[in-house]
């Protein structure tokens, strides 16, 4: 069957991207493989529109059909990493070398010495791109992501977090408190001058997924904001993913990220979902999820070129 690449062209792509990564985490049996949709619009939305500035138009590559069905396509996520995007029917080693070829193009980052750079994950089990990468002169480094599942069929885990009360993000007025809870959490050894105020939370909020609902604050007696969650619900999928987590400082190890993680899944299983997902990198937020979802996991792991 012909394949044609092309590249992003306009919103009816990101659109049926969408549509497409739906497909794929089905067919992969809700495992991370490929994008939820959930972590494709927090990436365009947040880290593109406030971090990065992308065109999509230089960046996205998408190969389809003749009939024009999308079977692949690459993404960013942070500058100089790759994403391959893949339907499992057409996971050849001649589509792989193409989408690698493509990522080489346009999204390497130079690095101070006048050298480029790009990042490409892979999973753990993905042999064949794995040594298509090591061939084409990639070394798999650290800091992979551990993606954790829990079926909300289970019984949910107990959480208790004593003087904190778990709720829904209220109005504009509170979003200058969730931003410095995040910047707290996020960024503890920062000097506060490096704080880029609270206006970036609209970002969030105009994701097509959101809900208020699932915007969780954990506020403790004295009304700061200790921890939080943001819960993106797919009802095609019937997925929750949790992005981010986080806990300002100063109220760490008190039972907080599990409390507001397990107030998430509550309110999941009551609008039908069956399944909550999360990715880790850190020691302690992995610690965090394999106590509220599995201690299993599936491993993207991270494969690093410098030419």
């Amino acid at each position: 069957m012909k394949i044609i690449r092309r590249k992003f062209q306009t919103e009816t792509d990101y659109w049926r991207i969408r549509d497409f990564l739906r497909e794929v985490f089905l067919l992969n049996g809700r495992h991370e493989f490929s994008w939820q949709v959930a972590r494709l619009d927090y990436w365009r939305f947040f880290g593109n529109e406030f971090l990065e500035h992308y065109r999509l138009e230089d960046v996205i590559h998408l190969w389809e059909t003749a009939e024009g069905r999308i079977v692949a396509c690459v993404t960013p996520e942070s500058r100089g990493n790759a994403y391959f995007q893949v339907h499992p029917d057409f996971h050849t080693l001649e589509l792989e070398e193409e989408m690698l070829a493509a990522a080489e193009e346009s999204l390497p980052e130079p690095t101070h010495d006048g050298k480029h750079t790009l990042t490409v994950w892979a999973h753990q089990h993905d042999h064949l791109r794995q040594r298509l990468l090591e061939q084409c002169g990639y070394v798999k480094g650290e800091w992979h992501e551990f993606q954790r599942q829990r079926s909300l069929d289970l019984p949910l885990p107990e959480a208790h977090a004593p003087g904190m009360t778990v709720r829904s993000l209220g109005d504009e007025s509170e979003l200058p408190a969730r931003s410095w809870v995040s910047w707290r959490a996020f960024h503890p050894d920062e000097p506060d001058d490096k704080y880029v105020g609270w206006e970036w939370y609209h970002n969030i909020q105009r994701c097509p997924l959101y809900r208020r609902d699932l915007d969780l604050v954990a506020v403790a007696e004295n009304g700061d904001f200790a921890g939080f969650t943001t819960v993106w619900y797919d009802d095609v999928t019937r997925t929750g993913y949790f992005e981010p987590v986080g806990v300002s400082p100063e109220y760490q190890r008190r039972g907080v990220g599990k409390v507001v993680m397990c107030e998430g899944m509550r309110r999941l299983k009551r609008l039908g979902g069956t399944l909550a997902t999360v990715g880790g990198y850190s020691e302690a937020a992995n610690a965090l999820y394999s106590s509220v979802m599995s201690k299993d996991y599936d491993l993207a792991e991270r494969w690093q070129k410098v030419w």
